[in-house]
């Protein structure tokens, strides 16, 4: 019998309720709990720890407190990693993230989400589809992206923009929706 987290780690949908995955949710959320009071001057404590909360990461990784997730083991990020303040993933899928990726304050990045029909949405039922973001990217303050978008390589986010769809390499892109502004050469 297939496992609410196998079919969670399948993109298929799944019951957050599952006592499996509530314990691991606990579990994360203690760790990021000890995380987000450390001392910003214990620098090599912040390191270790984060780096036991993020699934895979590359080096010269450094996220600022406070920060969220739901699992951990589901991100990946790559070498030359910042984060601002607010840091929101929630990450019932992969959450992957390229090397020199630098994120600004209060942005959520959302691999998780809920059936629009709200009987099937009253059960509990979730879903969570992957998000990608690639390599040399600067994600602005107040960014949203939501579950299944891709943002390319080379490519600034402008602040308070909403990211429904697919990005491509090689460009600004603003708005909400975000919608592609300039290329870059």
């Amino acid at each position: 019998m297939v496992t609410e987290k196998e079919k969670m780690l399948n993109n298929e949908p799944y019951y957050a309720a599952d006592e499996t995955l509530l314990k691991e949710r606990l579990f994360i959320k203690d760790k990021i709990y000890d995380y987000n009071l450390l001392k910003p001057s214990l620098v090599e404590e912040r390191k270790k720890l984060i780096k036991n909360i993020i699934g895979k990461t590359g080096e010269n990784i450094w996220v600022e407190s406070p920060f969220q997730c739901d699992y951990g083991y589901n991100i990946e990020v790559g070498d030359n990693f910042y984060s601002n303040h607010n840091l929101v993933i929630l990450d019932v899928s992969k959450v992957v993230m390229g090397k020199n990726v630098f994120i600004g304050p209060n942005v959520g990045i959302y691999a998780a989400g809920h059936p629009i029909d709200a009987k099937i949405r009253a059960t509990g039922l979730e879903f969570g589809k992957p998000v990608h973001i690639g390599n040399d990217v600067w994600i602005g303050g107040n960014v949203v992206i939501l579950p299944g978008v891709c943002i390319g390589d080379n490519v600034v986010i402008g602040a308070g923009s909403v990211v429904v769809k697919d990005i491509p390499s090689n460009c600004v892109a603003v708005g909400n929706p975000c919608k592609v502004v300039k290329e870059l050469t």
